[in-house]
């Protein structure tokens, strides 16, 4: 499979993306942490891709970004209090919420009760989250190995197995987001981050 890489400011980009989307294919693309790799949040045959390209375990469940608030409805249900505060005060930014998932996420991409969702805190990407809807998105690399932060990186360890890379430059970070379990009394960081616990704390206590 030949990968091509077009600009984030190439106008015909998200169209672009989308074609490559609806044909069941995996897209890479900055966020405001890492490149990621994604698909719709509710192919299951297509999620399921991500890990065989990423070389993942299929225990570790795939995160879905957003591109608006208003998408949480789509993926997740019973949303504690303690997640629409953070999500409030945190997005869109590099915070990862795990909630009861959505009865419609596919197995493939959650087989878990859970499921994580987060806001990118990056134009483009909300952009293409708009306009695609929710999608199943984990970091654009070979499990194991760096996270990418260009789309040099991607292509140096996913090239010709996804056909499309959208260029962004170089993120604003360099750190896959932190990721809380909101689910029990108290929360539970189960991935460090750029956003501390502390800072998690001050708001859930203010």
């Amino acid at each position: 499979m030949k990968t091509k890489i077009i600009p984030i400011s190439d106008p015909n980009a998200v169209s672009t993306a989308l074609e490559f989307l609806r044909a069941g294919e995996l897209i890479a693309f900055p966020t405001d942490t890492v490149y990621g790799v994604g698909t719709f949040a509710f192919n299951g045959k297509a999620a399921q891709h991500i890990y065989t390209v990423k070389k993942r375990s299929p225990d570790k469940a795939i995160p879905i970004l957003l591109g608006d608030i208003s998408q949480i409805p789509l993926v997740a249900v019973n949303l504690p209090e303690s997640a629409l505060k953070l999500a409030e005060a945190f997005w869109p930014g590099a915070l990862t919420l795990a909630v009861p998932k959505h009865p419609d996420i596919p197995e493939e991409v959650s087989s878990l009760e859970t499921v994580g969702i987060r806001i990118p805190d990056h134009d483009f990407t909300r952009a293409l989250l708009n306009a695609a809807g929710p999608m199943a998105v984990t970091s654009a690399n070979i499990s194991g190995k760096d996270s990418p932060v260009d789309a040099g990186d991607v292509y140096a360890q996913l090239k010709g197995n996804l056909p499309l890379i959208l260029d962004g430059g170089r993120t604003a970070g360099n750190l896959s987001s932190t990721v809380i379990d909101c689910t029990k009394d108290e929360i539970i960081i189960l991935r460090k981050g750029p956003i501390s616990l502390e800072e998690i704390r001050r708001i859930l206590e203010n």
